[in-house]
């Protein structure tokens, strides 16, 4: 009992510890997971010895089963109108290819029986919705191409779970005419049972919801109930069914407007962290070394061509002729890495094998069964490692992702903010405005910047931006409301360190009273912490936004020399056009020579000197 309470303690602190880690690295977290997980199980304790399986694959396949909701949550209709032909070639004919590829390459390189090794390449279509969605955030590619791998990679879950079950059932039966027969029988009651549960789930969420029979508090609760009996029911009367009712459940969730759903998805992104965390962990932990170093170089060797051969194959084979270009359709090749769902299922069918293999008195195939975990776990930190390495670089050098992500949301487009904007787009920055003012928005079109009119605060307005390459925002309004608002939809996207708005008033009484709602609150920029009305005010007596290089001959003094002590120091740029401080101090921040300073300057000193 204690033994149990501090292992399962303990996998919760290594968890958060290889979430914080990969965040500061920029590594994909799931990288340290896994190697806390194998370090824990050989220099600790083996999850199997305090945790009966009876206990432990009930719970996992619950987890996957929030997982894939989840990922249904993100999933909008409307994305298919671009993405929707790769998308469906890529989770029927492009599955077809990899499983070929995957079970060849078991076949000859690890060598594998037939049979075991078409069941290992069934379960290897399936992508990693939980690690593509980090590397997604970091590489911040096309929104088609983001809209692809993000749907590929939570659909492809369930058809992948389904497909390895319908090849268990044919490595199973004794006549071909029975397992033609099961699989037939298969298909057909995991589409039923999937579909209709999935959709007459979420119309009933939706409506009792709409008629608000569930009280708010409850809401995330009663969800996660939801998820659980739907996923259950579906699972007993059609073995794996449960994946894609979940999933359709998510999906009907996310593509109605009847009810907000916001609160549910932040709740359940939070609680897809720490199952991931925890399930990696664990799982991984159920691996020896000596079981990972018995595969040998055939391991290493089955993944490299999961990598090279089987993804491009699947992709270009299942992409030719569709809009997208040669370039799209080789960074899509180039991204394909494995997580939990593929670590589940292998769990499970494992032990399904063994149990045949034991039945049948072939101990070949129970040892081969043996090395389908620790096989497949490979595959997961080779292809996380390659693709997480080298997944950015490919995207950059194919033009389909910035070389960086502090691009600058503006939510405002007024003559001064528009000027900012301009300023900073011609130093190399990505920029976009945001207004619900039509004529400001005509004007930002026209100084050539890319501008969206709308509420920044809508769901339409955010479904429809194109972020690659924008990393932070600045909320720059006149209705401090409004600016709220945007803080308050984009600290979650950003992260609080990357939204900034504007001083919402010059009254410190009411500074005072706004800091009580901190939802709507964000750090303040620019020297001085000036408001929209008082920039506005500058910018109508003639101030203008100017560029200033620092230099050996030209000081901070010199600047202050030239243009006073009402010039406002807005953003400083270093020689890579990187933006450093949006909250300027002049006694505190460090001026190197090369820095370029963006300033609001009065109409006397408006002589231009950047090189």
């Amino acid at each position: 009992m204690e033994q149990t309470l501090h292992y399962l303690t303990a996998v919760l602190a290594l968890g958060i510890i290889a979430q914080l880690l990969a965040w500061r690295l920029g590594i994909p977290s799931i990288l340290f997971l896994l190697g806390f997980g194998f370090a824990a199980g050989e220099l600790w304790i083996r999850p199997d010895s305090i945790l009966p399986e009876t206990l432990l694959f009930p719970v996992v396949s619950l987890s996957v089963a929030v997982i894939l909701f989840e990922g249904g949550l993100s999933l909008k209709l409307k994305e298919l109108r671009e993405a929707g032909t790769p998308v469906l070639r890529l989770c029927t004919w492009g599955v077809v290819v990899s499983w070929l590829v995957a079970s060849l390459a078991g076949r000859f390189v690890l060598g594998f029986d037939w049979s075991v090794a078409s069941l290992l390449g069934a379960i290897l279509v399936v992508t990693g919705p939980t690690v593509i969605a980090p590397l997604l955030r970091v590489i911040q590619p096309s929104r088609t191409v983001s809209s692809i791998i993000k749907w590929e990679g939570i659909v492809i879950d369930p058809i992948g779970a389904t497909f390895a079950l319908l090849v268990f059932e044919i490595v199973s039966a004794v006549n071909f005419s029975d397992a033609a027969i099961d699989v037939a029988a298969t298909i057909g009651k995991t589409l039923l049972v999937g579909l209709v549960f999935g959709y007459v789930g979420g119309w009933v969420v939706i409506r009792l919801l709409a008629r608000f029979a569930i009280p708010d508090y409850l809401h995330s609760v009663f969800m996660l109930v939801c998820v659980a009996v739907l996923f259950s029911v579906s699972d007993a009367i059609q073995h794996e069914a449960g994946l894609l009712t979940v999933t359709i459940f998510g999906m009907v969730l996310a593509n109605q407007d009847r009810v907000p759903v916001h609160h549910i998805i932040a709740f359940k992104e939070n609680l897809r962290v720490l199952l991931i965390s925890t399930l990696f962990i664990v799982l991984s932990g159920r691996v020896s070394w000596a079981q990972l170093t018995d595969l040998g170089w055939n391991a290493i060797a089955f993944t490299a061509i999961l990598i090279v051969v089987a993804r491009p194959m699947s992709v270009l084979l299942s992409t030719m002729g569709t809009r997208l270009s040669r370039k799209e359709r080789w960074f899509l090749s180039s991204l394909a890495p494995r997580g939990i769902v593929a670590a589940a299922v292998t769990s499970v069918f494992a032990l399904k094998l063994i149990e045949k293999a034991e039945e049948s008195g072939n101990a070949d195939l129970a040892a081969q069964a043996n090395q389908l975990v620790p096989v497949v776990f490979t595959v997961i930190v080779g292809t996380v490692a390659f693709y997480g390495i080298a997944a950015r670089p490919i995207a950059r050098r194919l033009g389909l992702a910035r070389r960086s992500s502090a691009g600058i949301l503006f939510a405002g487009a007024a003559s001064w903010v528009r000027e900012l904007a301009k300023s900073l787009q011609d130093e190399g920055v990505s920029v976009i405005v945001v207004d619900t003012n039509q004529e400001n928005v005509k004007q930002a079109r026209l100084a050539g910047l890319p501008a969206k009119r709308g509420n920044i605060a809508s769901e339409e307005v955010m479904d429809d931006l194109e972020l690659t390459g924008i990393g932070r925002l600045l909320a720059a309004t006149p209705n401090d409301e409004s600016n709220g608002m945007a803080v308050y939809e984009f600290s979650h996207r950003f992260g609080r360190r990357n939204v900034y708005q504007l001083c919402p008033a010059e009254n410190p009484d009411r500074l005072e009273r706004d800091k009580a709602s901190g939802l709507f609150m964000a750090r303040h920029p620019f020297e001085g912490t000036p408001s929209f009305a008082h920039l506005d005010e500058l910018f109508a007596c003639g101030f203008r936004v100017k560029k200033t290089r620092i230099s050996a001959e030209f000081s901070l003094a010199s600047f202050r020399e030239m243009y006073g002590e009402e010039a406002i120091i807005l953003f400083r740029m270093n020689r890579e056009k990187e933006i450093l401080d949006f909250h300027m101090d002049e006694q505190t921040s460090n001026y190197v020579e090369g820095d370029v300073l963006i300033a609001f300057v009065p109409p006397a000193g408006d002589e231009e000197t950047i090189a």
